[in-house]
């Protein structure tokens, strides 16, 4: 069985390929753009199961498959989706009979679609998808409401934070915390991996393993060592702000 990965976010590919290993599963080759995967499937061989990312650095991934058919050659993999879409994916992907998978991938979810797609396999059936019919669905999906306040109890007190009063987000001990601008920090009952979710990408970046800052809270970027940025905000002193070396690029358009 061959397997590939599209999805432009390689540290995300590279977990979601550790975690196939885990299941005893190959990946071939990892692809992070429309570009780049358009030349691939045009010299290789169609694999037997695309692991596939929507929204790709430089368009929707429905544009490979686009491509191909004009050519007369239409990709006939079988498809699991891999998506931070939550209620986008849930209406387009039941109306296309489609797995799918949300972000952050859970281990038990994944094997349960690679054992879906494994029943399918000796009937060699193809899955008719309806591309342009999800795209209507996925339409304009960053108008989904992000969060905009968070809610956190002190003693028997709860104390409402907007996200405008929020300098950064930060793991620490297995708890998840809020810093704010006027220095103080919060405990909150959630994850980094989940607010990536849930905050809206045009003010908030996830820098690292242990940071999500907003955009207004850069007071100085600084060039660090191993090809890393060090971002200075304004009262958060706990610890060093650095932007992992595989964020860079994305971090630089984003602050761009």
């Amino acid at each position: 069985m061959t397997t590939i990965i599209i999805e432009d976010e390689k540290p995300a590919a590279r977990l979601l390929q550790r975690k196939l290993e885990k299941l005893n599963i190959e990946v071939g080759v990892m692809l992070h753009s429309v570009e780049e995967s358009i030349e691939w499937f045009a010299k290789n061989e169609q694999p037997d199961l695309i692991f596939l990312d929507i929204q790709l650095s430089d368009g929707l991934s429905f544009e490979i498959f686009e491509h191909f058919v004009s050519e007369q050659r239409a990709i006939k993999s079988a498809i699991i989706f891999t998506t931070a879409y939550d209620e986008y994916a849930l209406r387009a992907f039941k109306l296309n009979s489609i797995d799918y998978l949300l972000k952050p991938i859970d281990e038990d979810d994944l094997e349960i679609a690679v054992s879906k797609f494994k029943a399918r396999l000796p009937k060699q059936e193809s899955l008719q998808l309806d591309f342009e019919q999800i795209k209507k669905m996925l339409s304009n999906p960053f108008d989904k409401n992000y969060k905009k306040r968070f809610t956190v109890k002190i003693g028997q007190h709860l104390k409402v934070i907007a996200t405008d009063e929020i300098e950064c987000f930060f793991s620490e001990n297995k708890g998840t915390y809020i810093h704010t601008f006027d220095n103080r920090n919060y405990l909150i009952e959630t994850t980094l991996e989940f607010l990536e979710q849930e905050l809206d990408p045009a003010d908030f970046f996830r820098v690292s393993r242990k940071f999500i800052i907003p955009l207004k809270a850069i007071k100085e970027i600084v060039v660090y060592s191993n090809s890393r940025l060090k971002v200075i905000l304004p009262s958060y002193k706990e610890d060093e702000v650095i932007v992992s070396r595989e964020k860079v690029s994305d971090f630089r358009t984003w602050i761009g």
